[in-house]
């Protein structure tokens, strides 16, 4: 009975070749060496034409890893996928979606380089060029890169030497609304049967201002309602009760940030607090937003308040403890989108 050669391994067809080959050379007959080894004496004859051709010898025996099928796409177009894909929109390519997914980038490659691949192809190719699916970051189109760009190289830098000159302390400030009925995140369930999970009937949600440190402080404070320019005054008022050093505190463009009341107190502290903005629709500047990304991530949206409890009393608990963790603070800072912060 004939062996069949696909079912043995290539070490053992090349060991099985070399020796075939020596005996053929030593005088034995391709077809009693073939009768030997258990293969066709085809096979034999094939060993000893490819040892026997020009330049080639014994190396001709030598197994060598298969190459597969070629791919569709050259190296060159390979890389015109990655950069239609990476940091574009398929509107730019005329479509009328703005997330990409495998079938558009199908239909971007049939259109441009006149080749069909399947969608199992296009997410194999995305994956070999290091593309992977993600949920988006969402920017406001009224962002103003070259205002976003003098504040990382210019305004901020300025307000870092100046506060080191003044002896200050800077500080991000913000704030954001927490709401007890509010899941965030993903659990796992039986395919097809979507989890449940239980909280309160009852909606209740609380405010909080609170304002972070390179260096690890942190302040917070949680109120009842939106903020006016009243309460953030007296929010700033009591931020400043603590703090022995000037400070320099950033804040976004809310309206309750630039009343007039507001500029009268910061001119009544005598230099003792000093705010600046940053630039508009760039939250991604404000280590602070990180702040409350965490918290939402990891507090009542993880764990559901129970019967009889209050959500303040949570929210403040939670922050408290982030208070109480300066390395927790610090690595807030190390976020790419905040890289620009330095203590100058």
């Amino acid at each position: 009975m004939k062996r069949d050669g696909r079912t043995l391994a290539h070490n053992v067809l090349e060991e099985m070749r070399m020796l075939a080959v020596q005996r053929m050379r030593e005088g034995e007959s391709p077809a009693a060496v073939a009768a030997s080894l258990g293969m066709h004496r085809g096979w034999a004859y094939k060993c000893k034409a490819a040892a026997s051709g020009r330049g080639n010898g014994l190396r001709a025996l030598r197994s060598t890893k298969g190459t597969g099928r070629p791919r569709s796409l050259t190296p060159v177009q390979e890389r015109q996928v990655f950069r239609w894909v990476n940091g574009k929109n398929p509107r730019q390519h005329g479509f009328d979606f703005g997330l990409w997914t495998r079938q558009i980038v199908r239909e971007l490659v049939a259109q441009r380089f006149g080749v069909s691949l399947s969608l199992a192809s296009i997410a194999a190719l995305l994956a070999r060029l290091g593309l992977t699916p993600q949920k988006p970051l969402q920017r406001a189109y009224q962002r103003d890169p070259q205002a976003i760009e003098r504040w990382v190289t210019e305004t901020y830098p300025a307000i870092a030497r100046q506060a080191k000159r003044d002896k200050a302390e800077v500080f991000f400030w913000d704030e954001s609304g927490f709401r007890a009925d509010a899941v965030h995140g993903k659990t796992w369930g039986a395919k097809g049967q979507t989890p449940v999970v239980e909280r309160p009937g009852q909606r209740q949600s609380i405010s909080a201002a609170s304002a972070v440190n390179s260096k690890g402080a942190f302040w917070f404070e949680t109120y009842q309602g939106a903020l006016t320019g009243e309460l953030f005054v007296q929010l700033l008022k009591n931020m400043m009760a603590e703090r022995e050093k000037p400070v320099h505190l950033v804040v976004d463009g809310l309206p309750a940030h630039k009343k007039a009341l507001v500029k009268q107190y910061v001119a009544s502290t005598a230099g003792a607090s000093t705010l600046h903005f940053l630039p508009g629709y760039a939250p991604d500047l404000n280590p602070d937003e990180l702040v409350w990304s965490h918290a939402k991530r990891t507090g009542v949206a993880r764990s559901p308040l129970r019967k009889g409890d209050k959500l303040k009393e949570r929210v403040d608990a939670q922050l408290q403890s982030v208070a109480e963790d300066p390395a927790l603070i610090r690595s807030f800072f190390r976020h790419p989108s905040v890289a620009y912060i330095s203590d100058l």
